[in-house]
């Protein structure tokens, strides 16, 4: 079947949103062998499968005429796991059955529940939640699913996984037998494969994997990167590939805020998404990527399940994820909808093998290679300052007279040097990595000698300070574990401290803190302004005129030799 054969108010729909052809999952639901049955649906993120079941379940909520059959209560229901997906699901639904008259309401935690209450007494035929903020409405007597004709569980592996297995039941024992039920997961472990067989009726299994796992638009690159530089590389990978839109993925929420913030420190326009932000918050910082008004996105997996974002060309695990599906669930953020896309890998030393078995299982080949240098982004620059529209569109008759006037004062080479010097102000500042890929540690898959039991790194300021006698020092609750580095560190206290770069003396960055001296004279307001709330969330302690008295960082013992080698004894050793 193709689109053409289905219901006049979808085609329509379809055509608007320049939909051809379907695809794959798409045609698997809309073939004859398809028609009325329930559906175990094994497909890939990104493969169109929420348009998918939107058509499957036409057949359910639609008269001959195409529009939504007459009922007093929802005739479908979506449960999504998270509050992003089913969000993206509801907009993507709203479009598709526009013309047909459905009214379409979202459920999900995060959200005013007495808003949520009032629509769905107005009356709605679809539904689409989380589990739990479902499972409430349907205690309360807000959501009748007496009537439901469809249910669709979207991402059901997920949902397990998120301990939503309890949540699930409730709501399929609450629905009527004689229901319509479509699960789509992107694998179908036991789990799945045991709810299925609990709650569907002769279900038709579908597999639109083929057995391929690796998604055909998206290409991985390893990229190699050694222990303290993983900023610095994700820096000049933002500016090496330049996506209209990128996300970066980080494990915790204490490692993402730390990420965003340096971003922003470096110039780039960028947002956070993490489970700890409210549904509002969330709503801007996807609206602000949607908008173009942000480049990058910093995210948790659990925050960033089910979205889809428009020219999302780039992703970039800063941190590695804890299994190959998480990987692939990740990489497929991008290379949707037939648009390619770039999953870039950073792998320090120690996690070479770990990385290797990660893409072994999802049958993907990688291309590994050093972090984009310098030199490298700054030839793309001047590749891309030569296409930039401010030097190819045609000017106006008055820039072209102020051009003159600044011809008859300026040579041809001082005003494209300023050009230069302008064009390239806008652009976030670059880092200088290096690729540990020659090393006998990486290829081994180990960590270098040099990143174990590494001594405290000590900066000298980079000028003298001001007059103001002796310096007091100060400790952060961040140090190497965290990447700290004077690069960010330095512009980062002149802005929260209210001081400038001349007050600020040595700095001894350490495992897990960092030491550093304020000029005497301006030390009482350095500690004043950063005690004040706001900006980034790092603990200042003062620890008083000089470091050496301070206690230091202390190291692991490590385990004595069990014997001493002969040109090590002394004289009377035995």
């Amino acid at each position: 079947m193709n689109f053409a054969d289905l219901s006049p108010t979808l085609a329509r729909a379809l055509a608007e949103h320049e939909y051809s052809e379907p695809t794959p999952v798409q045609a698997a639901v809309l073939a004859k062998a398809s028609g009325g049955r329930d559906a175990l649906v094994s497909a890939q993120t990104g493969s169109g499968k929420t348009v998918a079941y939107g058509l499957a379940m036409a057949t359910d909520l639609l008269d001959a005429n195409g529009a939504m059959r007459a009922s007093t209560a929802p005739l479908a229901l979506v449960i999504a796991p998270t509050r992003e997906l089913a969000i993206q699901v509801e907009r993507e639904l709203r479009w598709l059955y526009q013309y047909a008259g459905a009214r379409i309401v979202s459920c999900v935690g995060g959200m005013d529940p007495k808003v949520e209450r009032r629509k769905l007494l107005d009356g709605v035929q679809i539904v689409v939640g989380t589990p739990g903020r479902l499972r409430d409405h349907i205690e309360r007597r807000a959501l009748d699913i007496s009537c439901l004709a469809a249910v669709v569980l979207d991402e059901a592996d997920e949902m397990l996984d998120l301990g939503f297995r309890e949540d699930l039941e409730f709501i399929l024992e609450a629905t009527p037998k004689e229901r319509r039920t479509l699960m789509f997961s992107a694998t179908i472990p036991k789990g799945i494969a045991a709810l299925a067989r609990s709650y569907q009726r002769d279900a038709l299994r579908i597999d639109v994997a083929g057995g391929e796992r690796g998604h055909a638009d998206i290409e991985y690159r390893a990229i190699r990167v050694a222990p303290r530089e993983t900023e610095h590389a994700v820096v000049n990978l933002l500016r090496f590939v330049e996506a209209p839109a990128a996300i970066v993925f980080c494990n915790t929420r204490e490692a993402s805020r730390h990420l965003q913030a340096t971003l922003q420190e470096r110039g780039f326009s960028s947002v956070l998404l993490s489970g700890e932000l409210s549904q509002h918050e969330r709503n801007l910082s996807l609206q602000a990527l949607r908008d173009g008004r942000a480049r990058v996105c910093v995210a948790t997996d659990v925050a960033a399940r089910g979205l889809d974002l428009p020219n999302l060309d780039l992703v970039i695990h800063a941190e590695l994820p804890h299994d190959a599906e998480a990987l692939q669930h990740r990489s497929g953020r991008t290379g949707r909808a037939g648009r390619k896309g770039v999953s870039a890998i950073l792998v320090p030393a120690i996690r070479r093998r770990r990385v290797d078995m990660m893409l072994r299982d999802l049958g993907v080949r990688a291309i590994w290679s050093g972090p984009p240098t310098a030199e490298e982004i700054r030839k793309l620059d001047r590749e891309r300052m030569l296409r930039d529209p401010l030097l190819t569109d045609t000017p106006a008759d008055e820039e072209i007279e102020t051009a003159r006037q600044l011809l008859g004062h300026h040579t041809a080479e001082q005003l494209g040097a300023a050009l230069v010097r302008v064009w390239r102000a806008r652009l976030p500042a670059l880092e200088d990595v290096t690729d540990p890929g020659a090393e006998p540690a990486f290829r081994e898959g180990r960590e270098p000698r040099e990143a174990r039991d590494a001594p405290p790194r000590t900066f000298k300021p980079q000028r003298e300070r001001s007059a103001g006698g002796a310096g007091v020092w100060f400790r952060l609750d961040i140090g190497r574990t965290r990447n700290a580095d004077p690069k960010w560190l330095l512009p980062m206290l002149c802005r929260k401290g209210g001081v400038t770069k001349p007050d600020i003396g040595a700095i001894r960055i350490f495992d897990n803190e960092t030491k550093f001296e304020i000029s005497e004279s301006v030390a009482g307001l350095f500690a004043k302004n950063m005690a004040k709330p706001g900006g980034e969330n790092i603990r200042v302690e003062r620890l008083g005129a000089s470091a050496d008295s301070q206690p230091v960082e202390k190291k692991p013992k490590k385990n004595k030799p069990k014997y001493i080698a002969k040109a090590d004894r002394t004289p009377g050793q035995p």
